[in-house]
């Protein structure tokens, strides 16, 4: 049984009071009893010395009846026992030496001789042998608990003669310790009931204030930080609610500085794009941030308290944890994910942590695909712009090398050399103009204008610039624009340059005689209103592999057509960016059956002011 302290307080209190008063009561009880049963005793031996004394002269023989008594002496000695009976108020018997009654004041005189022998009684027995006897029993005579008491009568020449034995019945002495026993359990109840009342207050007085801490203790257990005891108590139980409320304060503001610690720790690991993971010292997770969980698609619920090699299956991984876990030392390493093929940096930091559970290493992945695919493309347009570069200077180089070589005195060779020079030249300009405006673009140099832009005036304004070199391929150009086309909001001049880097790249890489077929149409995509031109032709056509590619700076399908018509290789990269630019997208697609069609989709300019 959970008894509380109170009552816990309470019925010890009372177990230890009854205790005290059952063995108290016990202890009167057995006192009170021998000291009356000691008054009983005295006050009978009085009066059987007394009918001793008064019976031993009747008890001596006589020189007639040395042997026995006659007729006319027991008769005496039972009258005299009845009058000492009446006088002592006792029961008065006379026992011969051999146990034989001779008289008994209870007993009539013809019933006497019909009395059991006493000499085995008892009392007689101990008188005969010291003088004195005692005995308390039930009376075979009375029926009543008798006290008996006798004394040993004596001739004067020292032998004994009789016993003269006195009787009380014990009515008396039973029925004054069945009162004591009354008044005693009385006093022992009321004593009960004050030691309930004092026992239950006395509990309340001392655990009173016990309750209320605990009370409060349940409380800030369960969050009420700003709960406290009340108490005025100077006492031991004061003192602990002084100490518990010093403690709640230290606890509150140790919790307060946890919880701000953990919410800027929380905040950090979430908001951080490196992906987190803290590993115990047997390498078990104890905690990831969510760039993890997203750069892995892993569960964070799930993946606390399991091994790392079984949250990430990744054998080059699994390794280097196990090496700084061995270790003991920071290290870092590159690993590429599959199938997905990025790049991803490592970090690991010994953090110290000894035991299970405690932070032993935290790694930090840094996801650098983008940054090696960068470095891959400064590789490739630092080798492009070179290789670009270097073939107009190599041809340059070559022919005034051989101008110097003795091809200026010939008219007609040096003009034709000359004439190559130029072109190189012109070619060498073009790329770095397009080099230069490429760059203004994409470090913001260039602000482009947010003026209503009709786009059929920018298709008929690039159509009066194309249409001489359509015409001398043979060249067959349609246009279908939608007559309800909205405007959109932009710069004229930047989209006419757009206009005009695709319809020369499809006259350029279309073979003689070919379509070429612009058109344009009010599209929905997203939830809002754009407008989508196309330029479509019938030349050689553009690989799938190529396709996501060209837009990218040197980026060229076949390398020696396209220096050979001129190219730069830049044109759709400017393209792109200048689209992007105005907040639209660009991309080819290939043309059925064969040729290539560009898309361009820019937001009209309702639904631009409606995003402003």
């Amino acid at each position: 049984m959970n008894l509380s302290i109170r009552w816990k307080v309470a019925l010890g209190t009372l177990l230890a009071v009854t205790l005290g008063l059952t063995v108290g009561g016990w202890l009167v009880l057995r006192s009170i009893e021998q000291l009356e049963l000691t008054r009983l005793t005295e006050a009978l031996e009085a009066r059987t010395g007394l009918a001793a004394y008064s019976l031993q002269g009747l008890l001596r023989p006589s020189s007639s009846d040395s042997l026995s008594l006659s007729q006319e002496r027991l008769s005496r000695l039972q009258t005299m026992a009845q009058e000492l009976s009446r006088h002592a108020l006792a029961r008065v018997t006379v026992i011969g030496p051999d146990g034989r009654v001779l008289a008994d004041s209870a007993t009539p005189s013809e019933a006497i001789s019909q009395l059991d022998n006493h000499g085995s009684r008892p009392e007689v027995v101990q008188a005969l042998a010291t003088g004195r006897g005692t005995d308390i029993r039930l009376s075979e005579t009375t029926g009543q608990r008798m006290f008996y008491l006798a004394l040993s009568l004596t001739a004067p020449e020292g032998h004994p003669v009789g016993v003269a034995r006195l009787a009380l019945p014990l009515t008396a002495l039973e029925a004054r310790v069945r009162a004591l026993h009354y008044t005693l359990g009385l006093a022992f109840g009321v004593a009960f009931a004050v030691s309930v009342a004092v026992s239950v207050l006395l509990a309340r007085g001392l655990t009173g204030p016990l309750s209320d801490i605990a009370a409060v203790a349940r409380k800030l257990a369960g969050g009420s930080l700003g709960q406290r005891i009340r108490t005025t108590a100077r006492d031991e139980v004061g003192v602990l609610a002084a100490t518990l409320n010093q403690m709640a304060d230290q606890l509150e503001a140790n919790l307060h500085e946890v919880s701000e610690d953990r919410a800027q720790l929380l905040a950090m690991l979430t908001s951080m794009v490196e992906g987190v993971m803290v590993l115990d010292c047997r390498g078990t997770v104890l905690q990831i941030n969510p760039a993890l969980e997203r750069m892995f698609a892993l569960r964070g619920a799930e993946t606390r308290g399991r091994p790392c090699a079984e949250v990430i299956r990744h054998h080059e991984l699994n390794a280097f944890a196990r090496q700084v876990l061995e270790t003991r030392r920071n290290h870092s390493g590159e690993i590429t994910l599959a199938p997905s093929g990025r790049t991803v940096n490592v970090e690991a930091s010994v953090a110290g942590g000894q035991r299970e559970n405690e932070a032993c290493v935290v790694l930090v992945f840094h996801d650098i695909t983008a940054l090696r695919r960068l470095e891959k493309v400064r590789k490739d347009f630092v080798a492009n712009v070179s290789h670009e570069l270097r073939t107009p200077l190599t041809s340059i180089k070559g022919y005034v090398e051989a101008l110097l070589d003795g091809a200026k005195d010939d008219p007609e060779e040096a003009a034709r050399f000359l004439g190559i020079i130029l072109k190189q030249s012109d070619r060498l300009n073009l790329i770095l103009e397009d080099l230069l405006q490429l760059s203004q673009i994409e470090s913001g140099q260039v602000l482009f204008k947010q003026d209503p832009v009709r786009l059929r005036t920018v298709v008929d304004r690039t159509l009066s610039l194309i249409k001489p070199l359509a015409d001398k391929k043979g060249h067959t150009i349609t246009v279908s624009l939608s007559p309800d086309l909205p405007p959109v909001l932009g710069d004229d001049e930047r989209l006419g340059q757009v206009m005009t880097n695709l319809v020369d790249n499809a006259v350029k890489y279309t073979p003689a005689n070919g379509s070429i077929h612009i058109a344009g149409q009010v599209t929905d995509s997203s939830g809002r209103e754009e407008v989508e031109l196309t330029v479509t032709d019938t030349g050689l056509g553009i690989p799938d592999a190529d396709r996501p590619r060209v837009f990218e700076r040197f980026y060229r399908v076949d390398k020696a057509r396209s220096r050979e018509l001129g190219g730069t290789g830049l044109g759709l990269a400017i393209v792109k960016h200048i689209v992007e630019g105005h907040g639209g997208r660009v991309w080819v697609e290939g043309n059925e059956p064969i040729g290539s069609r560009f898309v361009v989709r820019l937001p009209t300019a309702s639904s631009k002011n409606h995003q402003v």
